[in-house]
């Protein structure tokens, strides 16, 4: 046995063993923040559920939309254009088929011309050769009436005397005034013959030909809407009617949109438009535009006929409440927004905008 060597002390050799009051403390800290995390997590919990929540409300992109309907009957002998092209102002739209219309604008038009050189034959008065053969008529009727006249006194000289009978002296007599009045009648109308037409018959003339021209101006204005024009810049929406088809006045033909005037249109309850007001700007986000946000000023504000759904808003005496449209318009000019795309925005209840 070594004498030099150590001798071990009993705290040396004892194993070492963990204080009980270190392993208590880490314990109450972890239950601490377990406890701590557990009540934030209840608080937020709570606040989340009991915080006001904004209205969600939905509208869509509309934009003005022209229903052009036909005039005119007829078959649809041309259609140039297709569901989705684009058309300018004027451009050819359809081109219906009336066969008896245009027959009756083209009599109309050779009535016209009747009516215009009947006026002409009137204003350029009697040919010289009526004039002419007017005149030796009026000195035909003169002569006979000399010889009657002679006539007559020859044998009213002998009747006075008892050399020629009564009976021949009333047959003179009346042979006189039968040419008397034959020289009236030549006179009269070698007069008018010179005269020419009165001015009541060439007014008469004159309303014949505007008469006329009226029904051939109402004719063409029918004749003109057998070709359909588009009245504006737009996109064509829907067509109601093919090539061959028949089509009646009143008859929708197409739609076109206004792609350069579209606006968002949101039906809201009557409670829900409280404060707001003409000119207000307000903030909203388009689906099919990747919610890109979207700038937009209130325009109009209207009553629409239906109801929203019922809601009581008194206790012993409840009615409905009304729908608004409010129709605002984008700010800045969206090329890609495009008619019955969904658009959205939080809407503030109870808040003045």
């Amino acid at each position: 046995m070594n004498e030099n060597a150590p001798i071990p002390t009993p705290e040396a050799s004892a194993p070492t063993e963990p204080k009980p009051e270190r392993a208590s403390g880490s314990a109450i800290a972890s239950a601490a923040i377990v406890t701590l995390a557990l009540t934030g997590i209840v608080g937020l919990s709570i606040w989340y559920l009991a915080r006001p929540q904004p209205l969600i409300v939905q509208g869509e992109a509309d934009a003005t939309r022209v229903d052009i309907a036909a005039r005119i009957d007829g078959r649809v002998g041309e259609r140039p254009v297709d569901r989705g092209q684009n058309v300018s102002a004027g451009q050819l739209l359809f081109h219906i088929d009336n066969p008896e219309l245009v027959a009756k604008w083209r009599q109309a038009q050779a009535g016209v011309d009747v009516a215009s050189a009947q006026l002409a034959n009137i204003l350029a008065g009697t040919r010289a050769e009526t004039i002419a053969q007017r005149k030796a008529d009026q000195e035909a009727a003169e002569a006979n009436y000399t010889l009657a006249q002679k006539t007559y006194d020859r044998i009213k000289e002998l009747a006075g005397s008892g050399n020629a009978p009564l009976q021949r002296l009333d047959e003179v007599t009346n042979s006189l005034e039968v040419a008397k009045r034959k020289q009236d009648e030549a006179r009269l109308a070698y007069e008018e013959a010179v005269n020419g037409a009165t001015k009541e018959e060439r007014a008469i003339a004159q309303t014949n030909v505007v008469k006329a021209q009226a029904s051939v101006d109402t004719i063409k204005a029918q004749v003109d809407e057998l070709v359909v024009k588009s009245p504006i810049v737009g996109q064509v929406y829907q067509i109601g009617a093919e090539i061959g088809e028949y089509v009646s006045p009143g008859v929708p033909l197409l739609s076109l949109v206004d792609l350069g005037d579209v606006w968002l249109r949101f039906n809201l309850r009557e409670d829900l438009v409280r404060g707001l007001k003409v000119g207000d700007r307000f903030t909203m986000r388009a689906p099919a535009l990747g919610d890109q946000p979207i700038t937009a000023e209130i325009k109009l504000i209207a009553a629409r006929g239906e109801y929203a759904g019922w809601r009581a808003t008194r206790a012993t005496g409840d009615f409905d409440l009304r729908t608004f449209e409010v129709r605002a318009y984008p700010v800045t000019p969206l090329p890609a927004l495009r008619p019955g795309m969904s658009v959205y925005a939080e809407w503030p209840t109870g808040a003045s905008r």
